[in-house]
């Protein structure tokens, strides 16, 4: 399955600036526009919400090796990188893992989502070009009238270059250890008819034993203006081959640097590629209604070795769908805007699972319901259809209401290629007990849910707004948990995740100040977990309360201080037992720190040199359910140094880790042992590029 990219064409979108010198101001910015809230262009002053806006010239300035080190400059998200380009993410929550924790997350290119409803995984995000994004929208909150199942969490959307964002021609190259090298290539052509592109290509020998990756990203867009209005064609692909370092085990194994740089997992691996096609046609019917049309589709496939379970089975799976969001945006009744569309979806995905031989790395007992051959092996059709509205209406001086709601049909239909039950796929059992494996008998689903909102704001001038929302949102069960049982539970008879937040925040900006706060409170009913009897059930529940802030300060011309965090608790709101462990309400849900912030201090000496030291923070938290085992937190220290040599050269330095920290990406508690995705020791990259004027 290790593929070229040239085998794939099948990924475009425009891409971010290649080479461009930051700017340390402060200006326009609380006039910035944002798109993910409520898929139309909107002033970031007058949403009414929480969403953090990253530009292109923080993208540029990070070089991000992974999406981590850019998205986690954003208010109330941390996500962890595992190994290689594998993560796991929190907005406004824990961090979320196993079968459909990825789907309380939202994750769009252009907004449009880039897995079909049903099929998410948690490490998708690798399947876009962060690299050179022209912006990164991370919004906080549900968006479950905008954007239906998912985003319960929080959304991410990377928003790509347009052509004439786009240099004629743009090059970059860079180095780091370990054999580490990246080159990047942006090309356009602008006119009546427009196109650009960009490659980004990375080559990472792995600073683990046994460890590193090829991956390369595409991005192309093709812009056209046409008599009665524009059109865009947008083709987006990826291709990983990743050789995968496992965990490390042991209490603080961590810091021990030769622990850290082992692998106990050499023969893992990840493969995977996907390619998404395109369109968005806009036009104006008459002066106060647009229409908006966006057709899609989208292909996926993914390989890889589950070294994290007993047994180490291969797991094969892939997605296929089409789909078209619609939308009119109409001006009604003089200054009220109503956003009415229909979205719909159609999927066929499917997920093998294989052992290739007998168990041996657990204890006996789970080793005999273990067994070698193929465990699951199904194909699940999706249909999705949904109506929504959206409504802004001013009133009185300086107020909105704002508000919405959306209906939405999710139906499965799923086609088990095995024999049903949970034998050998033989047919014979396994003994002295059951198999693990449970494949249910061919059945179909559907989930029929209806969201809302509801906003208030009022401007107290042209550059502060206050507001308060309440918000819903919710998810469709994964097909992973509906169809990939174990032991006795043949049918799971799940419901819909549902999540309710209500937040007040302000923003604003001074002559030499920005400011966004926000503080939330939010209830999650009909959780989805797998009980001691390792049954996927969905009556758990959660509370998620905190605060949120970013700040931006500019003291003189060339000095510049930003800050972004969170301060949240997130517990358990009920007494269950997951797995084996005894969940008490009240508790703190594991790896859920409470304190998120980061601080970047720019600083321009020269009008061509600029320095961000930046200094990531996370605090302790939980490892387990039970609250009786914890990972320490760390302080990382980020220098990032660019000289800009004339318009159309430059060299960038970034050094990760400065202070040489020993931490963990990732710290977890499973199988009766620490374990530990150990975070990477001081690095250096260089790189050069180039710009045409």
């Amino acid at each position: 399955m290790r593929r070229p990219l040239c085998a794939l064409l099948g990924a475009l979108i425009p891409v971010g600036t290649l080479f461009a010198a930051p700017e340390i101001s402060l200006a326009g910015r609380v006039d910035e526009v944002i798109v993910t809230a409520t898929r139309t262009a909107e002033p970031l002053r007058d949403f009414v919400g929480s969403v953090s806006l990253i530009g292109d010239d923080a993208v540029s300035l990070v070089g991000s090796t992974h999406h981590v080190e850019i998205i986690n400059r954003a208010a109330g998200a941390m996500i962890q990188r595992n190994n290689g380009q594998e993560s796991l993410t929190a907005i406004r929550s824990p961090v979320l893992s196993g079968p459909g924790s990825c789907g309380v997350f939202l994750f769009l290119e252009n907004s449009i989502p880039i897995r079909p409803t049903g099929f998410c995984n948690v490490n998708e995000m690798f399947e876009i070009n962060t690299e050179q994004a022209r912006s990164i929208e991370v919004l906080r909150g549900p968006a479950g009238v905008a954007y239906g199942s998912g985003a319960m969490h929080g959304a991410i959307n990377i928003i790509q270059a347009a052509p004439d964002q786009l240099p004629a021609l743009g090059l970059a190259l860079e180095t780091g250890p370990d054999d580490y090298y990246r080159g990047k290539l942006a090309l356009s052509h602008h006119g009546a008819t427009a196109y650009g592109g960009t490659l980004v290509a990375t080559h990472d020998g792995g600073w683990r034993d046994d460890s590193g990756l090829k991956e390369q990203k595409l991005n192309l867009e093709l812009q056209r203006q046409l008599s009665q209005g524009t059109f865009a064609l947008r083709l987006a692909a990826t291709n990983l081959n990743q050789d995968t370092a496992g965990f490390i085990q042991g209490e603080n194994a961590y810091r021990n640097k030769r622990l850290a740089r082992s692998n106990p997992n050499p023969e893992a691996y990840r493969d995977a590629y996907a390619a998404r096609l395109s369109a968005e046609y806009r036009r104006s019917l008459n002066d106060r209604l647009q229409l908006s049309v966006q057709p899609y589709l989208r292909h996926s496939r993914m390989e890889f070795l589950q070294h994290f379970l007993v047994g180490k089975p291969l797991e094969e799976n892939g997605q296929d769908s089409i789909g078209i969001l619609t939308a009119l945006d109409i001006l009604a009744f003089g200054n009220t805007r109503i956003l009415a569309g229909m979205d719909l979806e159609w999927a066929d995905g499917f997920l093998k699972e294989t052992q290739a031989g007998p168990a041996t790395d657990g204890a006996p007992a789970a080793n005999a319901i273990r067994p070698a051959g193929k465990h699951y092996d199904y194909r699940v059709q999706s249909t999705v259809a949904a109506l929504f509205t959206q409504f802004e209406q001013p009133f009185a001086a300086n107020w909105k209401l704002t508000g919405g709601a959306r209906a939405e049909y999710v139906y499965y239909d799923y086609d088990n290629r095995m024999l049903a039950g949970n034998t050998r796929d033989d047919g014979t059992r396994c003994e002295p007990a059951d198999c693990l494996f449970n494949r249910p008998a061919d059945r179909s689903d559907d989930f029929t849910n209806v969201t809302s909102k509801l906003g208030l704001a009022y401007s107290i001038s042209d550059r502060h707004t206050v507001y308060l929302a309440y918000t819903r949102g919710y998810r469709a069960p994964d097909t992973n948990e509906l169809y990939r049982l174990q032991r006795q539970q043949s049918i799971a008879d799940l419901d819909a995740e549902h999540i309710s937040n209500i937040e007040i925040g302000a923003r604003g900006g001074f002559s030499s100040l920005r400011y966004a706060l926000s503080l939330f409170s939010m209830e999650k009913d009909h959780v989805i977990f797998r009980d001691s009897n390792a049954f996927n059930v969905s009556n758990g529940r959660t509370d998620h309360e905190g605060i949120e802030y970013e700040l931006s300060w500019l003291p003189a011309d060339i000095l510049s201080l930003s800050l972004a965090g969170t301060y949240a608790k997130h517990r358990y709101a009920n007494d269950i037992v997951e797995g084996s462990e005894i969940i008490i309400a009240g508790r703190d849900m594991d790896t859920a720190p409470r304190h998120i912030n980061s601080t970047h201090l720019s600083w321009r000496p020269l009008d061509r040199v600029r320095a961000e030291l930046e200094w990531q923070s996370i605090g302790r938290y939980y490892v387990d359910a039970s609250n009786a085992r914890e990972y320490s937190g760390h302080d990382l220290l980020n220098l990032r140094l660019r000289w800009d040599v004339n318009s159309s050269w430059g060299a960038t330095l970034r050094v990760n880790n400065l202070t040489d920290r020993a931490y963990a990406d990732r710290a977890d508690f499973a199988f009766g042992s620490y374990r530990y995705f150990p975070g990477r020791d001081r690095t250096v990259f260089l790189e050069m590029g180039y710009r045409s004027p």
